[in-house]
């Protein structure tokens, strides 16, 4: 809701809270559709000001207030300014050989992550972006390299370590660029050879980095993010202490952002279906030691969220399970309790 000079009001606008005359008589109540004559009555008693409703107001979901914001207005705007200069630094490098700065990148991210007050905050406004077709691409590093900033602190990295996988989070998937947009985006299920291709993106991003001499933990980024910490991952199914320790963060980053983000050809998962996702193997796959604590933070940003069960029943979170993430102890309406451990056949379908 937001104050309103009673010259500025129009018909049609809605009254968010009582309006009283200055003898403390009701004049126009809340949630009243405003017509000229009330406007004419505002005036008539000398009322300066009114509250309006706003859209926001109107919103239901927790994600709707977010993208009706006006922190994430402010924040879309800067941030597509900023994918937009990154996306020049990037297609000039691969495609002719312009070297970037990375203090420039680094300013790209500064701007951005002075625009939110928290981490969790920055990952809400991710959440609700969707880039355009050309854009994904490029979307996906730049927001790998905001979540970067996020994950580190929750994983307690010292400064040097978080600004180095930030820089890490913006160059790792360089290859892609490389390859067609239409094989990488590709929605229906890519043949063994297509995704023999997509495959070769680590080797070739790794080719790209190597000749300007940066830190090691980058283009060992770059080669080895798709490694995996049980040696089913590629290019070299290295396994555990094998694979470089950045490289593991941003594996983690890497997954975490293409669940969350949204895409031209399927919506956002939501928190705890991409939690769900991270268990089924995550803990064989990836290195339990980081991961658990990013995953137990984003949980515990769900508490006193409504979600709406796959039986259409709707609950609030009451209760995280630290022993199984995705499977929190809700309370319905009514007041009753559903601890999901012990009820497997209800899903979360969506978040309030």
């Amino acid at each position: 809701m937001r104050k309103y000079a009673t010259i500025a009001i129009k018909p049609g606008m809605e009254l968010g809270e009582d309006v009283y005359t200055y003898q403390n008589e009701l004049l126009i109540p809340a949630r009243t559709v405003l017509t000229e004559a009330h406007i004419k009555k505002l005036s008539h008693y000398s009322i300066m000001c009114a509250t309006i409703m706003e859209p926001a107001d109107y919103a239901t979901t927790h994600f709707e207030k977010v993208r009706l914001s006006d922190g994430f207005k402010t924040f879309e705007s800067v941030y597509n300014e900023c994918l937009s200069s990154y996306k020049s630094l990037m297609m000039e490098f691969v495609l002719n050989g312009t070297a970037f700065s990375m203090n420039r990148l680094m300013e790209l991210y500064a701007s951005i992550a002075s625009r939110v007050p928290n981490g969790d905050t920055l990952l809400d406004y991710l959440y609700n972006m969707l880039p355009s077709e050309d854009d994904m691409t490029h979307a996906h590093c730049f927001n790998s390299a905001l979540i970067a900033g996020v994950f580190a602190r929750w994983i307690n990295l010292n400064q040097a370590d978080a600004e180095l996988l930030i820089q890490c989070g913006f160059l790792y998937d360089i290859g892609k660029l490389k390859l067609p947009d239409e094989l990488i985006w590709k929605a229906d299920k890519l043949t063994q050879a297509e995704f023999n291709h997509i495959k070769a993106h680590t080797i070739l991003g790794f080719q790209l980095l190597e000749p300007l001499h940066l830190d090691r933990h980058i283009t060992n980024a770059a080669l080895m993010h798709h490694e995996r910490y049980d040696g089913s991952g590629y290019p070299s199914a290295l396994r555990g202490e094998e694979i470089d320790r950045f490289a593991k963060y941003i594996a983690i980053i890497d997954s975490y952002e293409a669940m969350t983000s949204a895409r031209i050809y399927r919506s956002t998962m939501h928190q705890f279906k991409m939690i769900s996702n991270f268990e089924k193997a995550g803990f064989i796959t990836y290195d339990e030691s980081v991961l658990r604590p990013i995953l137990s933070h984003i949980a515990g940003t769900q508490m006193g969220r409504k979600v709406r069960l796959n039986d259409d029943r709707v609950a609030e979170i009451i209760l995280i399970n630290q022993k199984h993430l995705s499977r929190p102890m809700l309370r319905t309406e009514d007041g009753y309790l559903i601890d999901l451990l012990s009820e497997p056949h209800l899903e979360i379908e969506s978040i309030f």
